[in-house]
Protein backbone atom coordinates (compact mmCIF):
# COMPACT_ATOMS: atom_id res chain seq x y z
CA UNK A 1 0.00 0.00 0.00
CA UNK A 2 2.65 2.01 0.88
CA UNK A 3 4.59 1.84 -2.53
CA UNK A 4 1.19 2.17 -4.82
CA UNK A 5 0.80 5.91 -2.26
CA UNK A 6 4.55 6.83 -3.41
CA UNK A 7 3.23 5.77 -7.57
CA UNK A 8 0.12 7.95 -6.60
CA UNK A 9 1.67 11.04 -5.30
CA UNK A 10 4.20 10.51 -8.22
CA UNK A 11 1.94 10.37 -10.90
CA UNK A 12 -0.20 13.49 -9.38
CA UNK A 13 3.25 15.53 -9.18
CA UNK A 14 3.38 14.45 -12.77
CA UNK A 15 0.24 15.40 -13.96
CA UNK A 16 0.63 18.98 -12.24
CA UNK A 17 3.76 19.49 -13.89
CA UNK A 18 2.57 18.74 -17.28
CA UNK A 19 -0.16 20.73 -16.58
CA UNK A 20 2.19 23.97 -15.10
CA UNK A 21 4.41 23.36 -18.56
CA UNK A 22 0.69 23.86 -21.01
CA UNK A 23 -0.24 26.68 -18.62
CA UNK A 24 2.63 28.06 -19.77
CA UNK A 25 3.12 26.83 -23.37
CA UNK A 26 -0.63 28.36 -23.63
CA UNK A 27 0.44 31.94 -22.05
CA UNK A 28 3.68 32.25 -24.45
CA UNK A 29 1.58 31.31 -27.46
CA UNK A 30 -0.76 34.00 -26.38
CA UNK A 31 1.63 36.19 -25.73
CA UNK A 32 3.15 36.27 -29.20
CA UNK A 33 -0.38 36.09 -31.10
CA UNK A 34 -1.04 39.30 -33.11
CA UNK A 35 -3.91 40.90 -30.22
CA UNK A 36 -7.44 41.35 -31.84
CA UNK A 37 -8.90 43.50 -28.93
CA UNK A 38 -13.00 43.15 -28.24
CA UNK A 39 -13.36 46.81 -28.33
CA UNK A 40 -12.24 47.33 -32.03
CA UNK A 41 -13.79 45.14 -34.82
CA UNK A 42 -11.55 43.30 -37.24
CA UNK A 43 -12.59 42.86 -40.84
CA UNK A 44 -11.33 39.47 -41.75
CA UNK A 45 -11.07 39.28 -45.43
CA UNK A 46 -10.52 35.46 -46.82
CA UNK A 47 -9.18 34.21 -49.99
CA UNK A 48 -10.44 30.36 -50.79
CA UNK A 49 -8.90 30.44 -54.26
CA UNK A 50 -9.61 33.60 -56.07
CA UNK A 51 -11.73 35.45 -54.27
CA UNK A 52 -12.41 38.27 -51.45
CA UNK A 53 -14.63 36.70 -48.57
CA UNK A 54 -15.54 40.21 -46.58
CA UNK A 55 -18.31 42.09 -45.51
CA UNK A 56 -19.40 44.95 -48.21
CA UNK A 57 -20.12 47.72 -45.87
CA UNK A 58 -17.36 49.42 -43.07
CA UNK A 59 -17.23 52.72 -41.42
CA UNK A 60 -14.93 55.37 -42.01
CA UNK A 61 -11.53 55.93 -39.63
CA UNK A 62 -9.56 53.42 -38.53
CA UNK A 63 -9.85 50.08 -39.35
CA UNK A 64 -7.40 46.71 -38.80
CA UNK A 65 -8.27 43.97 -41.69
CA UNK A 66 -7.23 40.86 -41.18
CA UNK A 67 -6.48 38.86 -44.72
CA UNK A 68 -6.27 35.58 -44.28
CA UNK A 69 -5.17 33.28 -47.41
CA UNK A 70 -5.97 29.69 -47.70
CA UNK A 71 -5.35 29.38 -51.20
CA UNK A 72 -2.31 28.12 -52.87
CA UNK A 73 -1.44 31.28 -54.49
CA UNK A 74 0.24 34.33 -52.67
CA UNK A 75 -2.05 37.37 -53.20
CA UNK A 76 -2.54 40.81 -51.71
CA UNK A 77 -5.52 43.31 -51.51
CA UNK A 78 -5.59 46.89 -52.75
CA UNK A 79 -7.83 48.78 -52.25
CA UNK A 80 -8.44 51.42 -55.36
CA UNK A 81 -11.36 54.43 -54.08
CA UNK A 82 -13.15 54.97 -57.41
CA UNK A 83 -14.36 58.40 -58.72
CA UNK A 84 -17.84 59.42 -58.31
CA UNK A 85 -20.25 57.89 -60.46
CA UNK A 86 -18.21 55.34 -61.38
CA UNK A 87 -18.27 51.56 -59.90
CA UNK A 88 -16.42 47.83 -60.52
CA UNK A 89 -18.25 47.14 -63.45
CA UNK A 90 -16.76 50.32 -65.39
CA UNK A 91 -13.39 48.81 -64.21
CA UNK A 92 -14.04 44.99 -65.20
CA UNK A 93 -15.06 46.68 -68.92
CA UNK A 94 -12.64 49.99 -68.95
CA UNK A 95 -9.33 49.13 -67.06
CA UNK A 96 -8.84 45.65 -66.45
CA UNK A 97 -9.00 44.02 -70.25
CA UNK A 98 -5.91 47.28 -70.80
CA UNK A 99 -3.67 45.93 -68.80
CA UNK A 100 -4.28 42.45 -69.34
CA UNK A 101 -3.85 42.45 -72.94
CA UNK A 102 -0.94 45.03 -72.36
CA UNK A 103 0.58 42.50 -70.37
CA UNK A 104 -0.06 39.62 -73.43
CA UNK A 105 1.88 41.88 -75.50
CA UNK A 106 4.76 42.20 -73.11
CA UNK A 107 4.23 38.21 -73.03
CA UNK A 108 4.87 38.42 -76.78
CA UNK A 109 7.85 40.70 -76.52
CA UNK A 110 6.26 43.89 -78.01
CA UNK A 111 6.60 46.53 -75.03
CA UNK A 112 5.91 49.20 -77.69
CA UNK A 113 2.71 47.92 -78.08
CA UNK A 114 2.14 46.95 -74.95
CA UNK A 115 3.00 50.83 -74.01
CA UNK A 116 0.11 51.98 -76.62
CA UNK A 117 -2.24 49.76 -75.46
CA UNK A 118 -1.92 51.03 -71.84
CA UNK A 119 -2.54 54.37 -73.23
CA UNK A 120 -6.17 53.25 -73.73
CA UNK A 121 -6.97 53.61 -69.94
CA UNK A 122 -9.97 55.51 -69.38
CA UNK A 123 -9.25 59.00 -68.24
CA UNK A 124 -10.98 58.95 -65.31
CA UNK A 125 -8.41 56.00 -64.36
CA UNK A 126 -5.93 58.68 -63.58
CA UNK A 127 -8.64 59.63 -60.58
CA UNK A 128 -8.67 56.23 -59.18
CA UNK A 129 -7.07 56.76 -55.14
CA UNK A 130 -5.11 54.07 -54.10
CA UNK A 131 -5.96 54.00 -50.79
CA UNK A 132 -3.67 50.93 -49.16
CA UNK A 133 -4.24 47.38 -48.52
CA UNK A 134 -2.09 44.80 -47.47
CA UNK A 135 1.15 43.72 -48.79
CA UNK A 136 1.44 40.16 -50.14
CA UNK A 137 0.83 37.47 -48.07
CA UNK A 138 1.88 34.19 -49.02
CA UNK A 139 -0.21 30.84 -48.80
CA UNK A 140 -1.36 29.78 -45.37
CA UNK A 141 -0.38 33.03 -43.73
CA UNK A 142 -2.41 35.92 -42.53
CA UNK A 143 -1.48 39.96 -42.96
CA UNK A 144 -2.78 42.14 -40.56
CA UNK A 145 -2.97 46.20 -41.82
CA UNK A 146 -4.43 49.08 -40.35
CA UNK A 147 -6.22 51.91 -42.48
CA UNK A 148 -7.27 55.42 -41.66
CA UNK A 149 -10.34 55.12 -44.37
CA UNK A 150 -12.20 58.11 -46.13
CA UNK A 151 -15.70 57.28 -47.11
CA UNK A 152 -16.25 56.61 -50.46
CA UNK A 153 -16.94 53.38 -52.89
CA UNK A 154 -13.45 51.38 -53.09
CA UNK A 155 -12.87 48.05 -55.63
CA UNK A 156 -10.51 45.73 -53.83
CA UNK A 157 -8.21 43.87 -56.14
CA UNK A 158 -5.41 41.75 -56.54
CA UNK A 159 -3.40 41.64 -59.77
CA UNK A 160 -0.55 39.03 -58.99
CA UNK A 161 -0.64 37.10 -62.02
CA UNK A 162 -1.46 33.11 -62.61
CA UNK A 163 1.22 30.91 -64.01
CA UNK A 164 -0.33 31.60 -67.86
CA UNK A 165 0.46 35.58 -67.30
CA UNK A 166 -3.29 35.82 -66.11
CA UNK A 167 -4.12 38.52 -63.51
CA UNK A 168 -6.06 37.58 -60.19
CA UNK A 169 -8.29 40.46 -60.89
CA UNK A 170 -9.22 38.98 -64.33
CA UNK A 171 -10.19 35.87 -62.60
CA UNK A 172 -12.57 36.77 -59.94
CA UNK A 173 -10.28 38.68 -57.71
CA UNK A 174 -12.11 41.86 -57.44
CA UNK A 175 -14.85 42.90 -55.34
CA UNK A 176 -16.90 46.41 -54.26
CA UNK A 177 -16.50 47.83 -50.54
CA UNK A 178 -18.15 50.88 -49.35
CA UNK A 179 -16.94 52.96 -46.73
CA UNK A 180 -19.59 55.28 -45.19
CA UNK A 181 -19.49 58.83 -43.36
CA UNK A 182 -19.80 56.56 -39.83
CA UNK A 183 -17.27 56.86 -38.00
CA UNK A 184 -15.63 53.50 -36.92
CA UNK A 185 -14.08 55.20 -33.29
CA UNK A 186 -10.95 53.10 -33.52
CA UNK A 187 -8.37 54.79 -32.54
CA UNK A 188 -4.57 54.78 -34.32
CA UNK A 189 -2.35 51.61 -33.18
CA UNK A 190 0.68 52.51 -31.26
CA UNK A 191 3.90 51.68 -33.16
CA UNK A 192 6.48 49.64 -32.25
CA UNK A 193 9.15 50.15 -35.27
CA UNK A 194 8.60 53.41 -37.83
CA UNK A 195 9.93 53.36 -41.36
CA UNK A 196 9.18 55.67 -44.25
CA UNK A 197 8.92 55.08 -48.06
CA UNK A 198 9.91 58.17 -50.36
CA UNK A 199 10.74 57.87 -54.03
CA UNK A 200 14.64 60.10 -52.98
CA UNK A 201 15.27 58.09 -49.55
CA UNK A 202 13.46 54.49 -50.44
CA UNK A 203 12.60 52.97 -47.61
CA UNK A 204 14.62 54.58 -44.40
CA UNK A 205 14.21 53.40 -40.76
CA UNK A 206 16.33 53.72 -37.34
CA UNK A 207 18.80 50.80 -38.55
CA UNK A 208 20.57 50.96 -34.87
CA UNK A 209 17.13 49.90 -32.89
CA UNK A 210 15.41 46.84 -35.19
CA UNK A 211 12.48 45.46 -34.19
CA UNK A 212 12.81 42.81 -31.14
CA UNK A 213 11.39 39.39 -31.53
CA UNK A 214 7.61 38.59 -31.06
CA UNK A 215 4.18 40.43 -32.16
CA UNK A 216 5.43 44.09 -33.91
CA UNK A 217 3.30 47.17 -35.30
CA UNK A 218 5.20 48.99 -37.63
CA UNK A 219 3.97 52.37 -38.52
CA UNK A 220 4.29 53.19 -42.49
CA UNK A 221 4.86 56.99 -43.43
CA UNK A 222 4.47 57.91 -47.20
CA UNK A 223 6.65 61.15 -47.23
CA UNK A 224 5.88 60.99 -51.13
CA UNK A 225 4.85 58.65 -53.87
CA UNK A 226 4.78 58.44 -57.59
CA UNK A 227 3.92 56.27 -60.43
CA UNK A 228 6.99 54.00 -60.79
CA UNK A 229 8.02 52.63 -64.29
CA UNK A 230 5.38 49.58 -63.90
CA UNK A 231 2.32 51.94 -63.33
CA UNK A 232 2.23 51.43 -59.94
CA UNK A 233 3.21 53.30 -57.15
CA UNK A 234 5.44 52.32 -53.82
CA UNK A 235 4.39 50.21 -50.64
CA UNK A 236 5.47 48.26 -48.05
CA UNK A 237 6.12 44.43 -48.51
CA UNK A 238 7.39 42.38 -45.11
CA UNK A 239 9.54 38.92 -45.84
CA UNK A 240 11.61 36.36 -44.26
CA UNK A 241 13.55 34.50 -46.19
CA UNK A 242 16.18 31.40 -46.28
CA UNK A 243 19.56 31.81 -46.21
CA UNK A 244 20.01 30.55 -49.51
CA UNK A 245 17.92 33.01 -51.30
CA UNK A 246 19.16 35.48 -53.84
CA UNK A 247 17.66 38.26 -53.28
CA UNK A 248 18.20 39.41 -57.15
CA UNK A 249 15.46 37.12 -58.07
CA UNK A 250 13.68 38.38 -55.40
CA UNK A 251 13.50 41.56 -56.83
CA UNK A 252 12.70 40.70 -60.26
CA UNK A 253 9.81 38.93 -59.16
CA UNK A 254 8.03 42.36 -57.49
CA UNK A 255 7.92 44.09 -60.95
CA UNK A 256 4.87 42.91 -62.35
CA UNK A 257 5.89 43.94 -66.11
CA UNK A 258 8.28 42.05 -65.71
CA UNK A 259 7.00 38.94 -67.66
CA UNK A 260 8.60 36.54 -64.89
CA UNK A 261 7.50 38.87 -62.39
CA UNK A 262 4.59 38.50 -59.84
CA UNK A 263 3.65 35.57 -60.94
CA UNK A 264 2.90 32.05 -59.83
CA UNK A 265 4.79 30.71 -58.55
CA UNK A 266 6.60 32.73 -55.65
CA UNK A 267 10.55 32.72 -55.58
CA UNK A 268 11.39 29.41 -53.18
CA UNK A 269 12.70 30.09 -49.72
CA UNK A 270 10.44 33.15 -48.80
CA UNK A 271 7.32 33.81 -47.34
CA UNK A 272 5.16 37.44 -47.74
CA UNK A 273 3.94 38.73 -44.13
CA UNK A 274 1.77 41.42 -45.46
CA UNK A 275 2.67 45.20 -45.09
CA UNK A 276 1.08 48.12 -46.50
CA UNK A 277 0.14 48.44 -50.30
CA UNK A 278 0.23 51.48 -52.17
CA UNK A 279 -1.14 54.94 -50.61
CA UNK A 280 -0.94 59.03 -51.35
CA UNK A 281 1.50 60.81 -50.05
CA UNK A 282 1.40 62.24 -46.02
CA UNK A 283 -0.87 59.10 -45.64
CA UNK A 284 0.56 57.12 -42.67
CA UNK A 285 -0.60 52.64 -41.75
CA UNK A 286 -0.03 50.38 -39.68
CA UNK A 287 0.74 46.30 -40.60
CA UNK A 288 1.58 44.19 -37.37
CA UNK A 289 3.39 40.59 -37.41
CA UNK A 290 4.68 38.01 -35.30
CA UNK A 291 8.52 38.32 -35.77
CA UNK A 292 10.33 34.83 -35.39
CA UNK A 293 14.41 34.53 -35.34
CA UNK A 294 15.52 34.79 -39.51
CA UNK A 295 16.01 36.82 -41.72
CA UNK A 296 13.75 39.39 -43.36
CA UNK A 297 13.29 42.16 -46.03
CA UNK A 298 11.23 45.09 -46.76
CA UNK A 299 11.16 45.85 -50.21
CA UNK A 300 8.69 47.89 -52.15
CA UNK A 301 6.90 46.64 -55.60
CA UNK A 302 8.56 48.53 -58.17
CA UNK A 303 10.79 47.98 -60.52
CA UNK A 304 15.25 47.94 -59.44
CA UNK A 305 14.77 48.36 -55.78
CA UNK A 306 18.00 47.78 -55.18
CA UNK A 307 19.34 51.06 -56.55
CA UNK A 308 16.28 52.64 -55.36
CA UNK A 309 17.46 51.64 -51.49
CA UNK A 310 13.46 50.09 -51.63
CA UNK A 311 14.90 46.92 -50.45
CA UNK A 312 15.80 46.65 -46.76
CA UNK A 313 17.13 43.34 -45.03
CA UNK A 314 17.45 42.77 -40.96
CA UNK A 315 17.92 40.10 -38.96
CA UNK A 316 15.78 38.75 -35.69
CA UNK A 317 17.72 36.84 -33.43
CA UNK A 318 16.83 34.98 -30.64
Amino acid sequence: MKKLHHLTSVKIIVGLALLFFIFQACKTEKKDAIKETDKEEVIEITTNTMDFQSIDTISSGWNTFKYINKSEETHFFLLEKYPVNKSINDGRVEVFPVFQNGMDLINEGKPEEALKEFGNLPEWYSEIVFSGGSGLVSPGAKGFTTLNMKPGYYVMECYVKMENGIFHSVMGMSKPIVVTNSESGNSEPSENFSISISSAQGITYDEKNLPLKGVRSFEVTFIDQITHENFVGHDINLVRYDDNVDLKVLESWMNWADPKGLIAPAPQGIKFLGGVNDMPAGSTAYFQVNLKPGNYALISEVPNTISKNMLKTFKITE
